[in-house]
């Protein structure tokens, strides 16, 4: 299964970078000499990046393709790991900022915002599910009452890893929130890594830490991989991290450059000439490599070393969208359709597009399945944003601006 972002993924994270809510000014924070030590660009680099936004639709796109007609994109559940990238980019550069900030990370405060980002969107589809189950005969929402309690506390991938043969019935109805479960356990984890390192280690020590601990989910998955493993592989946490702190690493690399750093110059350079092969190759994959299928030798390649190499070009093509806005690939990206359906719609659209397609299968729709899947969805995915999210998101973003300034980071 493959995930749009909460974003990561999979899910529109950067919404809680927002330092401004309607009717309310966030008042500027102190800056702390010491925490920005090391990271003179964190603050300036969290500004919404457009072209990312966009690169959520053609993700999104994938998902719904790969869901409806696997036969035309076998490979589409590759979105999963660009929104995966994407997630871990977007939470660790607003984490870095604030780290600057404020001399600290409020992590209850980052909970609550993500508990008001993801969770009653994702409680509403749970209990459209599971009325849908007790109110009809629909097969495809059987067994909704026991995937919905999974999803709802973000299970989903932990049951769907544990099983060695073919999935069973018990997280079918909503078995594509697996993605949610990795990426809310990695939020879990991962500001509470970030802040030892920064508290602990200077600015080059984070970087090289994170690069390292990027490399020990591949070693991980060499020592795992068995043909009977694949499940547990595909959907684990520790086994999918490196995606997400690939990004994570990126957000920490330009943290630590300053505008005139050669080294930026550099990434700016090579990143943007590297785009287009890196969409190129995603695209090649969605198109081409049933990614999920029992393939012998390319299988095992693919659980093992594809992972991290497919993270890789998801990094390089997040580093060129926030380095080169101006460039070609970033222009087309960031086109206003493209952008606000990745910046509003996309975790709606994750959410929804799956039981969609299992109501339009139990209904025997065959005939235009996907133009009906397609419309379908963005007609509950715009519900969704409207009734649920924009209401939670203005929360959040009224916490956000009143709350307390933090001398140091709290737990």
């Amino acid at each position: 299964m493959a995930k749009a972002p909460d974003s990561t993924a999979v899910a529109d994270t950067e919404q809680e970078g927002a330092d401004t809510a309607v009717g309310v000014r966030r008042p500027p924070a102190p800056v702390a000499p010491r925490a920005s030590r090391g990271f003179p660009s964190a603050v300036s680099r969290t500004g919404r990046v457009s072209g990312l936004d966009g690169l959520r639709t053609f993700a999104v796109a994938l998902v719904i393709v790969h869901h409806v007609e696997p036969d035309v994109l076998p490979g589409g559940a590759v979105a999963v790991d660009v929104f995966f990238t994407i997630s871990g980019f977007v939470i660790t550069r607003l984490l870095i900022a604030e780290y600057v900030r404020r001399g600290g990370i409020s992590l209850m405060s980052f909970y609550r915002r993500r508990w008001l980002r993801l969770v009653p969107a994702l409680l509403a589809l749970c209990a459209v599910c599971v009325l849908l189950a007790s109110t009809t005969s629909l097969w495809g929402f059987d067994g909704s009452l026991q995937a919905a309690g999974l999803s709802a506390v973000f299970l989903t991938n932990v049951v769907r890893a544990m099983e060695p043969g073919a999935y069973s019935d018990l997280t079918s109805p909503l078995a594509h929130t697996w993605s949610l479960g990795v990426e809310e356990q990695f939020y879990l984890l991962w500001p509470l890594a970030l802040l030892f390192l920064l508290r602990r280690f200077r600015a080059r020590t984070v970087l090289l830490s994170t690069a390292a601990l990027c490399v020990l989910p591949l070693l991980w998955r060499c020592v795992l991989w068995t043909p009977e493993a694949a499940h547990r592989i595909y959907n684990g946490t520790d086994t999918r991290a490196d995606q997400l702190l690939a990004g994570a690493l990126v957000a920490v690399a330009l943290a630590r450059l300053r505008s005139d750093d050669p080294r930026l110059d550099l990434l700016r350079t090579w990143s943007a000439r590297l785009a287009w092969p890196s969409l190129a190759l995603l695209a090649l994959i969605a198109w081409q490599v049933p990614v999920t299928e029992d393939l012998g030798v390319w299988t095992a390649t693919w659980y093992t070393v594809g992972i991290l190499a497919v993270a890789a070009l998801s990094a390089t093509l997040v580093t060129a969208l926030e380095l080169r806005p101006e460039n070609r690939l970033s222009r087309l990206l960031a086109l206003t359709p493209l952008a606000w359906v990745g910046r509003n719609l996309s975790y709606g659209i994750y959410l929804w597009h799956y039981p969609v397609v299992r109501l339009l299968a139990s209904l025997g729709v065959q005939e235009g399945r996907l133009a009906a899947t397609v419309v379908l969805t963005l007609l509950m995915a715009l519900l969704s944003y409207y009734a649920i999210e924009r209401p939670f998101l203005r929360r959040a973003r009224v916490a956000r601006a009143r709350g307390p300034v933090p001398a140091a980071a709290t737990a």
